[in-house]
């Protein structure tokens, strides 16, 4: 392969020069999530390290690190054919970068191997792996690439999940994950079909817009106006199941950054949002003015918020987010699972603090973005035992425009998987959960710890 020198030519240089600045920024962003465990969104913040890059190389930069992340595992079975021992994680984070520009990403190689070259040779410790960036990255073959499977979640994720859903599934799932996925829009006044016409999208089964492709949002028609919002088709189905009437006094659980509070507002309740963030609520507070909705909003910790009865209640609890792998690839690099079981138990204390704030009679739909029926099913069934006057209504969720009678879980609720409309781009995992307080609800028994 020629080009590889990267001072071959005025032209040569000018090049390299130019896709230096996105680069050097992606690389960073690796080195933080893979070796300090710290997540992109952290990394990706306006006083961030982007901060100072112009709005161009900021999406590349982000791109670049993203997608990388995403065929992690992929890029490294293919380097372990020209490695003899694992370089230092700066040295093995730039030949990632290059094996995915290259072979994911369908860039130049002469320009992905002089600008990260380039690269290494600017760093005290870098310098003398420029030559094994140089001659790995020469060597690279898209059709070597073609031939791997996609990228396998790490074994701590990966070793449970097969054991609750079988290898099979666990392989879609991570095929869902290796593609980018699409971007959803919910419609404020629910005209899917009219925004899906407007923008060039396809209307989804459950009502949400899928558009593929898409380059700056913010550009999108609409936007400004606050007609529509981001948000993953799994995460509109909860407001959509607690189905909330005008006039409905309704609390929205850790409603930050605001996509099911704006549909709860749209559907004409009276919402209370509640997070304990104050980040986060700037957040929902911006989105509430884009659309124009109105929602009172309380920066508070829900284990101490007393302000009741309310007809309906949205809990979409903490949890792990290893149902959003597939749109936050740096997630499997920066949790190892040992915080799960104080989520377990965190996630068991809000479910029955939110029915001490609920009227009897009244519904509770709780959900995470997970995949750990830990977080889901476990939940629930516990819940159930706890409170002799809940019932898990699944009328309610059957009742959702578009919901799967193959999406329902065992004892109730929708157990959604990435793999669910793959020829579509896929799903966020989530589990959703509708609950009925039929009676004033018994002092509930002491939680369990759930337990792998």
């Amino acid at each position: 392969m020629t080009g590889c020198n990267p001072g071959s030519g005025d032209k040569g240089v000018g090049r390299v020069r130019q896709g230096l600045v996105p680069r050097r920024a992606a690389l960073q962003m690796l080195d933080g999530v893979v070796g300090k465990g710290r997540l992109l969104a952290e990394l990706t913040e306006e006083k961030g390290l982007l901060a100072r890059l112009a709005p161009a190389d900021r999406a590349r930069a982000t791109r670049l690190a993203t997608e990388t992340l995403r065929q992690f595992d992929r890029a490294d079975r293919l380097l372990g054919a020209f490695l003899r021992k694992r370089p230092a994680l700066a040295v093995h984070n730039a030949l990632r970068l290059g094996v995915v520009e290259i072979c994911a990403l369908g860039e130049a190689p002469h320009g992905v191997v002089n600008a990260l070259v380039q690269i290494m040779r600017e760093g005290k410790h870098t310098g003398p792996a420029a030559g094994l960036v140089n001659a790995v990255l020469r060597r690279v073959l898209p059709e070597v690439w073609q031939a791997l499977p996609p990228s396998r979640l790490p074994k701590w994720l990966r070793k449970p999940l097969i054991a609750t859903y079988g290898k099979a599934r666990i392989t879609a799932m991570e095929e869902v994950h290796a593609g980018v996925p699409p971007l959803d829009l919910t419609p404020r006044d629910g005209e899917a079909a009219a925004l899906a016409a407007r923008l060039g999208g396809q209307v989804l089964p459950t009502g949400s817009v899928r558009l593929s492709g898409v380059g700056q949002v913010s550009a999108l028609p609409g936007y400004d106006r606050g007609a529509w919002w981001v948000q993953d088709a799994a995460a509109a189905l909860p407001a959509r199941i607690l189905a909330p009437v005008p006039g409905e006094r309704v609390l929205d659980i850790c409603a930050a950054p605001g996509g099911k509070t704006m549909q709860l507002a749209a559907a004409g309740a009276e919402v209370t949002a509640i997070d304990i963030s104050p980040a986060r609520m700037e957040r929902l507070a911006e989105n509430l003015s884009r659309t124009g909705l109105s929602v009172r909003c309380e920066v508070a910790n829900m284990l101490h918020w007393h302000d009741a009865p309310y007809d309906a209640i949205l809990l979409d609890a903490p949890c792990s987010a290893t149902g959003t792998i597939r749109r936050h690839p740096d997630l499997p690099h920066v949790k190892n699972g040992s915080d799960f079981p104080a989520l377990f138990k965190l996630q068991a204390r809000m479910i029955d603090h939110a029915l001490t704030l609920l009227k009897p009679g009244g519904r509770l739909v709780f959900c995470t973005c997970s995949l750990l029926p830990e977080e889901g099913e476990i939940q629930i069934a516990e819940a159930c035992e706890r409170h002799p006057g809940l019932r898990v209504d699944n009328d309610a969720v059957m009742a959702c425009a578009g919901v799967g009678e193959s999406w329902c879980a065992k004892g109730g609720g929708l157990r959604l998987t990435p793999d669910i409309w793959a020829d579509r781009g896929g799903i966020d995992g989530f589990f959703i959960a509708a609950l009925r307080k039929t009676q004033q609800a018994a002092p509930g028994s002491p939680v369990r710890r759930n337990a792998r």
